[in-house]
């Protein structure tokens, strides 16, 4: 039950608790000078709900700010109803101009990806600054070289604009530009940190991890739970170190994220999908097909790692279906590009494909921002082996080395290249550092590995690779290739034994001569001294085996020359 009073709790004197929260109740230009939209568009939505609302263009203005474009824009066209409707007085707020309205439509159509739906409502709007910085932005993303450069001259010296010009560079891959007008921008405004952020993503993008993470820290000093910041930190840790690590520095933000995922206006929703996709990288592809397909429209890159990860499960057919919906621009697209039409050259045996990578390759090689670059070398190196230019192909391998020196796949290709020169020895050393199974599984390792220690001597070893395999078409391979490199080196014991096996399978004559010359060979290397006696039984053995009669002759000599060597056969 309620408990009676004598006497009231607070005095009458003192000011009633519902006058002090009053008092304290914060202001709507608090909210927005603090860049805090969640709280501004709060009270917006209370004032609208007692009819106190003044400014309704604020709360498109906020939930555009939060990344709620779908909201904003339903906002803004109620308000250009309203307008037309002659609902509103402009005059009271210049924002709620409908030329203005149509410009902020534009704006919000723009963060949607609907890019000619922006340019329509852009081209509603009244000629300013902002309309030419928006079509400027237009005609980059509708590919209209032309309208860009008119935009671009119609730019003026401002601080928005100059910003969009560095963000346009950006995008076009000109990173170093993009950095010099930053830091020219950072020299007049030191507190303008959030410049720190592009410039570091600059340098991300030109490949200098550790610069780009001394940029960012200054940023992530003032505004630690910044989920571009956190997530750009992360990104040059994997490529500084590796997926786990990054996946650790990206643990604080995932936490914020969870704090707020029961908020009605989620913060960090618009970085959600942008995590989700890093985390698959940095998780070497794992939920792949759980994650990236989501994310096709929304993260350009998406498109690309999902392609990279059928290529890793050698699915050309769906990389190839996914490259057909883009027009190769950047350096990642254009690698891509080449790498699958070498996959798909190399599954239907078309040259096409092979010349269409190479003019992939080159593109990339020689152009004038990557042709000093790792990629650019590498893009160099690869169109140089699928032309037989081996030996450029291993100078420009051989100028990036150190950054790859225990990469598997760089060690593969590097050892194939050294092999096509003669250079056996170095191609050796760079195959058994090979320490990926799917690799050292793959034939064309099994080939080369047993090539190399053919030709450095180690015919055994090249044997022993043969033992290993189980009997397929490509052990047939590899025995053929035993035989005839161990006979041509001089390597007799071991191209018998290969060529007494092949006999065995197909009695021909070119099999028999090989077998026959190479019995001949190991006994005069015996005679010689330059093969153990001990050899001799297992030749005549070989030979014993043989249904050809000629062998007869054969077998009289090598027994003859045992007995006058009292040699117990």
């Amino acid at each position: 039950m309620l408990l009676s009073r004598t006497r009231p709790a607070v005095d009458s004197a003192l000011p009633s608790a519902v006058e002090s929260t009053q008092n304290k109740l914060p202001k709507l230009q608090d909210f927005l000078e603090k860049r805090d939209f969640l709280g501004a568009l709060t009270l917006l939505e209370f004032q609208r709900s007692t009819n106190e609302l003044k400014n309704p263009g604020l709360i498109a203005y906020c939930c555009f700010h939060l990344g709620d474009y779908p909201r904003a824009l339903e906002e803004l066209q109620t308000l250009i109803q309203a307008r037309q409707n002659g609902k509103t007085d402009s005059t009271a707020d210049p924002a709620m101009d409908e030329s203005n309205l149509w410009l902020n439509v534009g704006c919000t159509y723009f963060a949607m990806g609907m890019y000619n739906e922006a340019k329509d409502a852009a081209e509603k709007g009244s000629d300013c600054s902002l309309r030419t910085r928006l079509l400027f932005h237009l005609a980059h993303k509708l590919s209209n070289e032309d309208a860009l450069m008119l935009y671009h001259r119609k730019l003026e010296e401002n601080l928005e604009n100059q910003l969009s010009l560095a963000s346009i560079h950006y995008l076009r891959h000109d990173f170093q530009s993009s950095i010099d007008i930053y830091k020219r921008i950072l020299l007049d405004n030191r507190d303008y940190l959030a410049l720190n952020v592009y410039v570091a993503l600059c340098y991300h993008r030109l490949e200098y991890f550790d610069v780009s993470q001394e940029v960012l820290a200054v940023y992530l000093q003032a505004f630690q739970g910044s989920a571009i910041a956190l997530n750009l930190r992360a990104c040059n840790t994997f490529r500084l170190y590796n997926g786990s690590s990054a996946e650790k520095e990206l643990k604080p933000l995932l936490n914020i994220m969870h704090q707020h995922e029961q908020t009605k206006h989620n913060v960090y929703s618009n970085a959600y999908d942008l995590i989700r996709h890093n985390l698959v990288v940095f998780r070497g592809g794992e939920g792949a097909l759980q994650v990236l397909p989501k994310l096709l429209d929304v993260i350009p890159e998406a498109r690309l790692n999902l392609i990279i990860y059928y290529l890793q499960q050698d699915d050309i057919t769906n990389a190839s279906n996914l490259l057909k919906d883009i027009k190769p621009k950047s350096v990642p697209e254009y690698i891509l590009f080449a790498i699958v039409n070498v996959l798909l050259s190399y599954q239907n045996g078309n040259r096409e494909y092979i010349s269409a990578a190479q003019n992939y390759f080159n593109r990339v090689g020689s152009s004038e921002s990557e042709h000093d670059s790792i990629f650019g070398r590498l893009c160099m190196a690869s169109a140089h082996f699928l032309s037989g230019n081996y030996d450029h192909c291993a100078l420009y391998l051989n100028s990036v080395r150190t950054h790859y020196f225990n990469d598997d796949t760089f060690n593969f290709n590097f050892a194939q290249a050294k092999g096509m020169l003669n250079q056996f020895q170095e191609a050796e050393e760079l195959l058994v550092m090979i320490q990926s199974d799917k690799i050292r599984n793959d034939f064309t390792y099994i080939q080369w590995l047993a090539r190399c220690y053919i030709m450095n001597k180690k015919p055994r070893l090249a044997w022993e690779l043969y033992e290993r395999m189980d009997t397929s078409p490509e052990s047939f391979q590899l025995l053929q290739l035993i035989a005839n490199e161990c006979y041509r080196m001089g390597q007799f014991y071991y191209a018998a034994k290969a060529f007494d096996i092949l006999e065995k399978f197909e009695a021909s004559q070119e099999n028999w001569e090989g077998k026959r010359g190479a019995c001949i060979g190991v006994f005069q290397l015996i005679i010689a001294g330059h093969e153990p006696k001990e050899s001799l039984h297992d030749i005549i053995t070989l030979l014993r085996n043989s249904p050809k009669q000629n062998a007869e002759k054969i077998l009289s000599v090598m027994k003859k020359w045992a007995k006058e060597n009292r040699i117990n056969l």
